[in-house]
């Protein structure tokens, strides 16, 4: 395997690994939760998943030709009016997060070097991948530290729970 479809493989599985936390956090989540903000100031999940959702339409749409800033795309759109529903939330989430499967699945060795273009910036396919991931991983958290505020003490830990790490790494190193 050459760097360029290691570099890919690596991409989907963090990318996968952050889909999965938040996928995680919707099943711990109801319909009212999803709209749930600690103010008017801040976004609900609802928000950030409709965020995340366009900015994913935008940015892996075409990515291999066009900028990941479409003329189509309104932003400040994206934070206001929310899913009304869970379903359809999960709908622009899935939606989102296949566009980008899709896309990454169409870089190789041959359009490796495609110069992309982010609001009119260059970037090589490493950066846009690391930016969009940092972006991702981000707004991920925050819908993961919602669901927590959320549900309080009937919170599911997504990874290994306070108090755990020693038996964690005990049976990790035992394989």
């Amino acid at each position: 395997m050459n760097y360029p479809e290691k570099f890919i493989e690596s991409a989907l599985f963090e990318f996968n690994r952050y889909k999965t936390m938040g996928d995680r956090t919707f099943e711990q989540l109801s319909e009212e939760d999803i709209h749930w903000k600690l103010n008017e100031n801040n976004n609900s999940v609802a928000l950030i998943v409709k965020h995340m959702s366009g900015n994913m339409l935008s940015r892996w749409t075409n990515f291999l030709t066009e900028d990941g800033e479409k003329p189509w795309r309104n932003r400040e759109d994206e934070f206001e009016n929310p899913s009304t529903t869970k379903t359809e939330m999960l709908a622009a989430w899935e939606s989102g997060w296949q566009c980008l499967f899709n896309a990454l699945k169409s870089v190789s060795t041959e359009n490796f070097d495609t110069v992309i273009k982010i609001r009119n910036e260059n970037h090589s396919i490493v950066q846009a991948v690391h930016r969009q991931l940092a972006h991702y991983s981000g707004h991920v958290g925050q819908i993961v530290l919602l669901g927590k505020m959320i549900k309080g003490t009937a919170w599911v830990s997504l990874s290994i729970p306070k108090g755990h790490s020693d038996q964690y790494n005990k049976n990790m190193f035992e394989k």
